[in-house]
């Protein structure tokens, strides 16, 4: 009997991870294999930047695998005034993991990183051989380094004890169980919410900026077929990103356009151009995906906007419209 531990289990790609196990085949290449165990954890379960308090959830639950998604998150507000807090607190939750993943003969633990752990400066599209290139951005810069330092704990513990433990880079992920908090929010969850509240006040739909930077979005739940599977079947310790092709990318236009017709908003819809943009574009290349899996239909992306529009306003009422000043663990 396999037992795979989910930390983070309660947010958004953890809820996605229990959806797929729920509704994938069993033994199929994305769903959980015959005597195959799969526990998810939230906060509830214990605290990951304690020790001790990670220790016992691994004694009682003695998992053979690991699906490392516990972190504490925050939009870019969060990001750039907590600097320390987010590097120290991912700091102690990775290397918890970890190193009890390691003590507990954990066979194979898989992490989520994000593309923000790449250099700030860097030739695009965005590869797995660019990550330790150059500093990443300053306004995240705690929370990047925290999470870049995964991959170097990776490739020490399978040097120097031969743990196989990986860690894979989604792109931008949206889908059900989101975080929807107007202020520090991802753009996704953070215009569906400020779409609905227009709808239901009556006031304007504005977006800041143009529309016309570039994004690579995943929906959720295909990212977590892609978690299953690099799970069972990717072997390399050097982490994979996980993401539809550079082609694919969609304008953040296309996304309010999307937002607008799923939430049926009729009413007063613009962009505030005196506002800036951003970077305009920051693509990831998911070649190195396509080599190890093969093809991969994923979801398209106004199929999957229409899915998360319905989930959240359907459940309006106990989804996340604050700040998140606590791990997702």
């Amino acid at each position: 009997m396999s037992i795979v531990l989910v930390t983070g289990g309660s947010g958004l790609v953890g809820k996605a991870i229990q959806w797929v196990i729920e509704n994938e085949p069993v033994g199929s290449r994305f769903g959980r294999k015959d005597r195959e165990e799969w526990i998810f954890i939230g906060s509830k379960d214990g605290d990951l930047r304690d020790f001790d308090s990670t220790k016992r959830i691994f004694e009682k639950y003695r998992p053979t695998h690991v699906i490392h998604l516990a972190a504490l998150v925050g939009g870019l507000f969060s990001n750039m005034k907590y600097k320390a807090t987010f590097l120290r607190d991912n700091l102690l939750i990775n290397d918890n993991v970890i190193e009890l993943s390691h003590q507990y003969k954990v066979e194979k633990l898989v992490s989520c990183l994000s593309t923000c752990v790449f250099p700030d400066q860097v030739k695009y599209p965005l590869s797995e051989s660019s990550v330790h290139l150059g500093p990443p951005h300053h306004s995240n810069f705690g929370y990047a380094h925290g999470k870049r330092l995964v991959d170097v704990q990776n490739h020490a513990y399978y040097e120097q004890y031969g743990d196989k433990f990986t860690s894979v880079i989604p792109t931008n992920i949206f889908g059900p169980w989101d975080n929807y908090d107007l202020e520090d929010s991802h753009v996704i969850p953070g215009l569906l919410h400020k779409c609905l509240l227009a709808k239901r006040n009556d006031t304007p739909f504005v977006i800041s900026g143009t529309g016309k930077p570039l994004r690579q979005f995943i929906y959720s739940r295909d990212l977590a077929k892609l978690m299953v599977w690099a799970l069972h079947e990717y072997d390399e310790i050097e982490p994979i990103i996980l993401s539809p092709a550079e082609d694919e990318e969609v304008s953040i236009k296309d996304v309010s356009d999307a937002i607008v017709q799923a939430i049926g908003f009729q009413g007063d819809y613009r962009f505030d151009t005196s506002k800036a943009d951003g970077q305009f574009r920051k693509p990831a290349s998911n070649a190195k995906l396509l080599e190890k899996l093969g093809d991969f239909e994923f979801t398209p992306f106004a199929s999957a906007l229409q899915e998360s529009a319905d989930w959240f306003v359907q459940n309006y009422a106990t989804a996340r419209t604050g700040k998140v000043s606590s791990p997702q663990v």
